[in-house]
């Protein structure tokens, strides 16, 4: 794993949508998050700034979805289903892209990923590092 990589070609699991990312620090931004969403998709998410994201095939296959306060903007494959990237509710000037759907990656290349306190959000009072997610391979 390169964590000073720049730039990444991405795709969803059945490659409906296809789309290149510029990162904003490499994968050294890659965390987790323990919101109610995000508990749920797992995700390892790494930053891109907004316009850090060029959808060059199946724009028209991705759907929106919103909650709570509606700032966040999550986006996935409406084909397969993945989890691609989602607006940010803490600073919506940027990605969280699926590390899972960079080509050449996987979550499991991260020994060591910070869960951001999402369910006791930064923009609601709280926030933080609420724990680490670790992967050690047999």
């Amino acid at each position: 794993m390169l964590p000073d990589i720049t730039e990444a070609r991405a795709s969803c699991h059945c490659g409906s949508v296809r789309f290149t990312v510029k990162l904003t620090d490499g994968l050294r931004t890659a965390r987790r998050c323990n919101c109610s969403f995000c508990r749920m998709r797992g995700a390892v998410a790494v930053s891109a700034d907004l316009g850090g994201i060029t959808i060059e095939q199946g724009k028209e296959a991705l759907s929106e979805y919103q909650f709570n306060t509606g700032t966040a903007k999550h986006f996935f494959c409406s084909k397969c289903g993945i989890y691609t990237f989602h607006q940010r509710r803490s600073n919506p000037n940027q990605y969280g892209v699926n590390v899972a759907c960079l080509e050449g990656l996987s979550p499991f290349d991260f020994e060591d990923v910070p869960v951001l306190d999402g369910a006791h959000h930064p923009k609601d009072g709280g926030g933080g590092v609420a724990g680490h997610l670790r992967y050690v391979a047999n």
